[in-house]
């Protein structure tokens, strides 16, 4: 767990509070490239946060806008392959020792630029879409759902190395990533 605030939120427009969750994935790599932060603290609060938040995505959001045909299936998934990807790169983050190397660095980057990739394409192409074509009570309902979830992952400790290696072994072997050999 950390002490890094990720808030908390119970209630509201999910676009909304998927969005803020953005700006919180945007200052926490901010803190993780900057020397002077406690960057182990920070990594856990990245992880925890980007584990949480997927995963109300993928259980709640995405169908849901797939269902009121907000987003098509294409979409959704690119979405989940996305998070899988994200995923792969923070585990990178989170199997290193020590924070204060090159490796740490580079992975950090490669972290950012996968994480900087899908927050602009799902604000363009799943946010948008779910604000002209789902009404404030249906963004409402599924906000509180999506904070609901959000934060039963926080309280688990959703972000722990050993989750994250679970979550992405199952991506694997699910297909939504390739093996880290090159084997399909």
């Amino acid at each position: 767990m950390t002490n890094i605030d990720l808030g908390r939120p119970v209630q509201g427009d999910v676009v909304d509070l998927i969005l803020d969750d953005h700006r919180r994935f945007e200052a926490l790599l901010r803190d993780l490239r900057d020397s002077s932060q406690d960057r182990d603290a920070v990594r856990r609060a990245f992880a925890a946060l980007h584990v949480a938040h997927a995963e109300a995505e993928e259980r709640f959001v995405y169908p849901k806008l797939k269902r009121k045909n907000a987003v098509d299936d294409h979409e959704a998934d690119h979405g989940v392959e996305e998070h899988a990807e994200g995923n792969q790169a923070l585990l990178g983050v989170l199997e290193l020792s020590g924070t204060d190397t090159q490796a740490f660095d580079d992975a950090v980057e490669e972290l950012a630029r996968l994480v900087n990739h899908h927050l602009t394409e799902e604000e363009l192409t799943i946010l948008n879409p779910a604000r002209e074509a789902v009404g404030p009570q249906v963004r409402a309902d599924l906000g509180e759902q999506f904070a609901t979830e959000r934060n039963r992952q926080i309280d688990e400790d959703c972000g722990r190395l050993e989750n994250v290696r679970r979550i992405v072994a199952e991506a694997r072997r699910t297909g939504l990533l390739d093996d880290e050999d090159g084997d399909d």
